[in-house]
């Protein structure tokens, strides 16, 4: 598990640019649909125990992740772990930080499409205005957070999403991999953990729902609209996604790929060494063995 990890990171990361785009820009949708489901999931649910809620919530949030692992999208959360092929010198620096712009990019235009489309469909008008008003107050807690909070809190999530990634390796059939990643990935969720790309969705849609929902909406919903003037673009990405993207990293590239590497490859050198990477063109991986 730990040498197809390894394997998978550095496949990716020297893949074509456009290729890892493009897979970043389904991962970045997945994860927004998924957090659709579990906005649904939480309408009318303040009738439930708390913990029933949330962990409900979490399990269909999973569908995201399991839908990145199914087709191979490009997460930025999980691609974190291509920090282990740069602990074995496989990937340059630059190659890692390229892999992770991209990617980063292409899951926040993935995640804003989704956004854009929930939008317009006028979604968040259903039940009365409550599915919005879940976005709505689920968003504001999370530009609420101080920066060490979020920041901790991206560290948590991202623990849990790379342990998905890496349980899902072990499987052999779809079945194996989905139930892998699943209860993972509804901890997460359900103990209010901080995930980048999830946040690019939920919370940009809770901006555009504050910013421009009519009177109708509001009264419907029984909700101020002066009551998320904190729901802002500056709030967002300095509040919200700078510390939470640092926590991921954290959480995900060194807590577990770090960690792992270093018991399975550094201190355990498995069977044949890993082949390193030349320096040179990025986009020509080296071979590897079997």
């Amino acid at each position: 598990m730990a040498r197809a990890a390894e394997d998978a990171a550095f496949g990716k990361a020297t893949s074509h640019q456009l290729k890892s785009f493009l897979l970043a820009l389904t991962a970045g949708g997945y994860i927004a649909l998924g957090f659709v489901f579990f906005v649904t999931s939480q309408v009318g649910a303040e009738q439930l125990p708390y913990g029933v809620a949330k962990v409900l919530g979490g399990i269909v949030f999973a569908t995201g992740l399991a839908l990145v692992v199914l087709t191979g999208a490009e997460l930025f959360t999980s691609s974190t772990l291509t920090l282990t092929a740069r602990a074995s010198g496989r990937l340059t620096t630059w190659q890692l930080l390229r892999n992770w712009g991209v990617v980063f990019v292409g899951n926040f235009i993935g995640a804003l499409t989704i956004v854009g489309l929930i939008f317009l469909g006028r979604t968040w008008e259903q039940a009365g205005g409550s599915w919005g008003a879940v976005v709505l107050d689920v968003s504001l807690k999370k530009v609420h957070h101080d920066f060490l909070t979020a920041f901790v809190l991206g560290i948590l999530c991202n623990l849990m999403v790379c342990l998905a990634i890496w349980a899902a390796y072990s499987g052999r059939t779809t079945v194996d991999k989905v139930v892998a990643v699943t209860m993972p990935i509804a901890l997460f969720v359900a103990s209010g953990f901080e995930h980048s790309v999830a946040n690019m969705f939920m919370v940009p849609l809770g901006i555009l729902i504050s910013d421009f929902a009519g009177a109708d909406f509001w009264a419907a919903s029984g909700l101020e609209a002066s009551a998320y003037a904190d729901l802002t673009w500056t709030s967002f990405l300095s509040d919200n996604l700078l510390p939470v993207t640092l926590g991921n990293i954290v959480g995900g590239g060194v807590m577990i790929g770090v960690l792992y590497w270093t018991i399975f490859h550094f201190l355990d050198k498995p069977g044949k060494p890993i082949p390193r990477a030349t320096v040179g063109d990025a986009d020509e991986p080296a071979a590897r063995q079997d």
